[in-house]
């Protein structure tokens, strides 16, 4: 494991979609680089073998490949300060332990970790098992570990802003949380305990580059996160407009020092929040198209999950709200229309 410090940072992080060729369905490697290397440059940063990287159609070794190869390619680029973000959520709580310490071993940083909701009937509503899950798993990684709470994915398992605080006051090796239930009061309320300055000083972390951060899923509501001192998103349109998304970020982050910055940081956050909506309903595979037809990568899901429909594809491409967030990413990008 390499020695170098690389601190988790408030931000926008893109959980990066795994890119498969066609035909045999093994990961394309160098796509995976390629794309993380294109994030970076625009001030985004990678996490890996999440939901949009569709970690539930990969295996343990694959999951370590994707950290190899990023790793490598980040390295090789000037980029060894810029950490990595692996997705370490499985069925059991040894599993997960298990993928936490094969993602340190490959070179990840921290991990981010959901619940199964496979048996979601017994643990939806059992308080003393959720919280004692996040608990044995933060005390076991070799890594600092951020809750992620995403009822969609988990069974309708959501942890309230009771719970998170909680963990978060117990489990010094918990590095944060990511919200992906989109309740903007929840996140509010966690940040008025784990973002007042006493925090730090009363519950230390175990590792000092890792914070407690409550991250939004989404980007709809990135501006008043920045307001509630929120610390950013882990977003997937951040994989498509990644200049955008982190711009929406530094003026809602200027916006609380100087609020002549509001008026921008409002116009900008509606259009990303019309187009996040718009887009999120076309799931991994419209993502996915979306990149094929702006970088030339991105593919198809592994099947199960299918492909977007052709029709639907190209209402999503020609739809208003995509387009103006197409319009101002070539702009940032430097790029202008092509």
């Amino acid at each position: 494991m390499a020695s170098v410090v690389r601190p988790l940072e408030p931000g926008i992080y893109a959980p990066i979609p795994t890119f498969f060729f066609p035909d045999s369905e093994d990961i394309d490697l160098k796509a995976q680089s390629a794309h993380a290397l294109r994030l970076i440059k625009a001030g985004v940063k990678p996490l890996l073998a999440g939901t949009m990287g569709e970690a539930h159609h990969l295996s343990h070794e694959e999951r370590v490949s994707l950290i190899k190869a990023t790793r490598q390619a980040l390295d090789d680029a000037g980029f060894k300060g810029i950490p990595i973000i692996s997705g370490s959520g499985s069925g059991s709580t040894r599993e997960t332990i298990q993928i936490s310490q094969e993602a340190a071993a490959a070179g990840a940083d921290y991990v981010i970790v959901i619940c199964s909701g496979y048996f979601a009937g017994a643990l939806a509503g059992n308080k003393k098992a959720l919280k004692a899950f996040w608990t044995d798993v933060s005390e076991k990684s070799p890594l600092p570990v951020i809750i992620y709470n995403y009822p969609g994915a988990a069974g309708g398992i959501d942890l309230d802003s009771d719970l998170i605080t909680e963990l978060a006051e117990e489990c010094p090796n918990l590095a944060g949380v990511k919200l992906t239930c989109g309740n903007v009061g929840k996140l509010t309320r966690i940040c008025a305990t784990v973002s007042d300055p006493s925090f730090a000083q009363s519950h230390p972390r175990k590792n000092v580059h890792a914070p407690f951060l409550v991250l939004g899923g989404f980007t709809d509501f990135i501006l008043t996160s920045s307001f509630v001192n929120g610390h950013g998103a882990i977003t997937g349109l951040a994989n498509v407009a990644p200049y955008t998304v982190a711009k929406l970020f530094e003026i809602s982050e200027k916006a609380k020092e100087d609020l002549s910055f509001l008026p921008e940081a409002q116009r900008l956050q509606g259009i990303v929040a019309r187009a996040d909506y718009t887009i999120a309903k076309a799931g991994i595979a419209g993502t996915k198209y979306l990149l094929e037809k702006m970088y030339g990568y991105g593919g198809s899901p592994r099947r199960p999950l299918p492909p977007i429909e052709a029709t639907a594809a190209e209402a999503l491409w020609a739809h208003p709200h995509t387009q103006e967030l197409i319009t101002i990413e070539r702009e940032l990008s430097g790029k202008g229309q092509s």
